[in-house]
């Protein structure tokens, strides 16, 4: 995967910095609520760009809608807050950061299973990948974070953080909220290195999109389409970033 056209926007960008505060808050504003629509309505949740804005910044509850897509919304924008403190602080990657970032998407909703890796064996709706064993979970995942520490000087960021996505949806270590947990996941590699959030969008052509390449990557062993599906939305987002402050 050829990543320079991405580079070239990204020395453009860091070419910009120091950002200006107001454009910058503005982004994370807007970001804040369409990275946290997208990622909820990919997985199901049916309350729609305005709604999620008005239960954000309002605290307002949607009639019609259920409690647990309200604690979807408020969970989810928790742990983007946390997430961007974490790349601040450029803390490391550890299998404590990863069941922080769950807990917060999952507590409220199911506090027995909030960042406590899989009891049971789990099979994903739609797709032919059988995830592992929930008694070889924990040695998994010990096994991901290995491979991003022997991997991170060696991969381009957004290989880094799009193949992390894979393997750790591959492993399926939740008994719910792996979906939004990678995507944070891999944001969190991202914005680790200076980039902008990266939001996978929710529309039915793009979810597909989406699903496809993380299903020929589980089951065909073939992650290029994933790579260059996340590379193309790399791009969007440092156009916009770029466009913002330029």
């Amino acid at each position: 995967m050829d990543f320079s056209h991405i580079d070239v926007l990204k020395s453009k960008l860091d070419s910009l910095r120091p950002l200006p505060s107001e454009a910058v808050r503005n982004l994370e504003d807007v970001y804040r609520v369409e990275w946290t629509y997208h990622s909820n309505a990919i997985e199901g949740n049916t309350l729609s760009l305005v709604e999620t804005k008005i239960v954000l910044e309002e605290g307002l509850t949607i009639g019609g809608k259920k409690l647990r897509e309200h604690f979807e919304v408020i969970n989810h924008a928790e742990a983007i807050e946390y997430v961007k403190t974490l790349a601040t602080k450029q803390t490391e990657l550890d299998e404590r950061v990863l069941k922080d970032i769950h807990y917060l998407v999952l507590k409220g909703i199911d506090n027995q299973n909030a960042g406590q890796y899989r009891k049971i064996n789990v099979r994903i709706s739609g797709s032919q990948h059988l995830p592992p064993h929930f008694l070889k979970v924990p040695e998994d995942m010990q096994e991901l974070v290995s491979w991003y520490y022997e991997q991170k000087d060696r991969l381009h960021p957004v290989e880094l953080a799009t193949r992390l996505h894979f393997k750790f949806a591959y492993v399926h270590p939740f008994a719910d909220g792996n979906g939004r947990t990678a995507r944070l996941l891999m944001n969190f590699i991202l914005m680790s290195y200076r980039y902008p959030p990266t939001i996978i969008k929710a529309d039915p052509e793009k979810r597909i999109a989406y699903y496809q390449a993380l299903e020929k990557a589980s089951v065909e062993n073939n992650i290029d389409d994933f790579i260059a599906l996340v590379a193309q939305v790399v791009e969007e987002s440092l156009y916009q970033y770029i466009s913002a402050v330029e």
